[in-house]
């Protein structure tokens, strides 16, 4: 429900309303609280795959801290160019942006193992990536027919199932390795649990700001649970600088074909959920549907936000769903509040003693918020697969593209005589199924829907669906 006190029903309708500062400075905060895990999150994990940033004495370990704060830095530089924009750039829309999960499937095989210099290949492809996603925007409304529900509900499906491994092994103690008995141990699996249980416990029992921000909560918890345990490592905090700005090409660019590839596709199922999400917006706060202006300024703010972000060693950026619900929640539609949000977000990015504080934050308790906020990704994707019709021709469909693309994932030894780059593609999970998903949807008879079963229809029906949450 909407605050009156903070203006007038018309006024919280208006994206142009600017409400009195004292209480759009807690309303923009929230914002950023509701999405500020799963922003620093992907960085974290990008890091961890690469083999460097986990270890206070790795000579590595300030890479990471830099890209937790550029994680930062850039998310609220891509959120002020959808909320201030500049010329056909930006829907000036309350619109949060942030690092995207979904790439995430495809960065991990591209760095896994091979140090800080494989970044450079992840920031090449992260700024062609960009540029590509920011011209889908002159006919974005024109593809969106080719990703039904069907397709993009698998394509979330797939992101969370094929990350929900990552959760379960920092949970454990990090990723496995021989001679590391403490995996798995009791003490790991008590840190990541009082994550989950406090989260849960704040999302079902509490409500308002409680809730918006039970996944951020319950890491203070786990935080403070692994503080008492002696297991958090301060130092680097005092070592790390009180103010640095962003470093134009920190990591340097580097152009791989299998990058290339990856990050042009996802940028076209990212501009399909920003879509999503700018509908979303101005329907729950607005009441009414998107312009066609907002759609094709927001898809160019994403696009060249992902682009600018890998010229500084930031990660993709994406809107972030989860402020999507926010809006409906808060009934406020001001897209100066999100602005402040934006500023405070820029601000955390321009002092590494954040991002050091962030990379102190042991791995087990980073898996116990993880867990939650991957299980909401295949949660979400289930949730749009049920406004599918599932006759024959849609399980089948599904069924084909679920297969190759999860067991691929699960066996890429299968495809070991493929060349590096096509196996890359073919094993990170989400691709091969997208892309069998879309093409099977496009070229597969209509009539085949007429072979209806009804008890799956019937059972599977449902109504309501939403975009990739960066938590989602």
């Amino acid at each position: 429900m909407s605050d009156t006190s903070i203006g007038t029903p018309e006024q919280l309708r208006d994206p142009n309303y600017t409400p009195p500062i004292a209480k759009a400075v807690p309303l923009g905060i929230q914002h950023i609280l509701a999405m500020f895990v799963s922003n620093v999150t992907p960085a974290i994990i990008v890091c961890g795959a690469a083999g460097f940033g986990f270890g206070s004495n790795s000579p590595d370990f300030p890479q990471m801290i830099y890209m937790i704060q550029m994680s930062m830095f850039f998310a609220g530089i891509a959120t002020l160019f959808q909320t201030i924009g500049f010329g056909p750039v930006g829907a000036r829309l309350p619109i949060v942006q942030g690092t995207s999960f979904a790439f995430l499937p495809v960065m991990i095989p591209l760095v896994a193992g091979k140090g800080v210099d494989a970044v450079a290949v992840l920031m090449g492809g992260i700024l062609v990536g960009g540029i590509f996603h920011a011209i889908l925007g002159l006919f974005i409304g024109k593809i969106r027919f080719a990703l039904p529900p069907l397709v993009t509900g698998l394509v979330v499906t797939m992101i969370g199932l094929a990350l929900v491994k990552v959760g379960i092994q920092y949970a454990a103690g990090g990723v496995p390795a021989i001679g590391k008995p403490e995996y798995g141990s009791l003490i790991n699996w008590a840190m990541a649990a009082v994550v989950i249980l406090v989260t849960l416990g704040l999302k079902f029992y509490a409500k308002g700001m409680l809730s918006v921000s039970a996944v951020l909560i319950g890491l203070i918890a786990g935080y403070a649970f692994a503080f008492v345990l002696g297991e958090v490592n301060l130092g680097n905090v005092g070592r790390a600088a009180s103010f640095a700005l962003p470093n134009p090409l920190h990591f340097g660019l580097e152009f791989s074909v299998a990058a290339i590839i990856g990050f042009c596709l996802m940028s076209f199922v990212s501009a399909v959920e920003t879509v999503g999400d700018v509908s979303g917006i101005t329907k729950g706060g607005a009441g009414r549907e998107a312009t066609d202006k907002e759609i094709q300024g927001a898809t160019f703010a994403d696009g060249i936000g992902t682009a600018v972000s890998g010229l500084f060693g930031a990660l993709p950026n994406t809107s972030f769903s989860q402020n999507v619900g926010l809006i409906a929640m808060t009934g406020v539609m001001s897209r100066h509040v999100v602005t402040i949000g934006a500023v405070f977000l820029i601000i955390c990015g321009l002092i590494p003693k954040v991002g050091a504080v962030i990379s102190s934050i042991p791995i087990e308790v980073l898996g116990g918020g993880v867990i939650v906020m991957f299980g909401m990704v295949v949660a979400a994707g289930i949730s749009m697969l049920s406004d599918v019709d599932w006759n024959r021709r849609n399980m089948v469909i599904f069924a084909i593209s679920l297969s190759l693309g999860l067991g691929l994932q699960l066996e890429p030894g299968a495809l070991q005589h493929l060349p590096g780059t096509i196996k890359v593609l073919a094993t990170s999970g989400i691709l091969p199924a997208a892309f069998i998903a879309i093409v099977l949807n496009l070229i597969l008879p209509e009539e085949l829907a007429g072979e209806a079963t009804e008890e799956v229809s019937g059972g599977m029906a449902g109504h309501g669906h939403g975009s990739l949450p960066e938590a989602d």
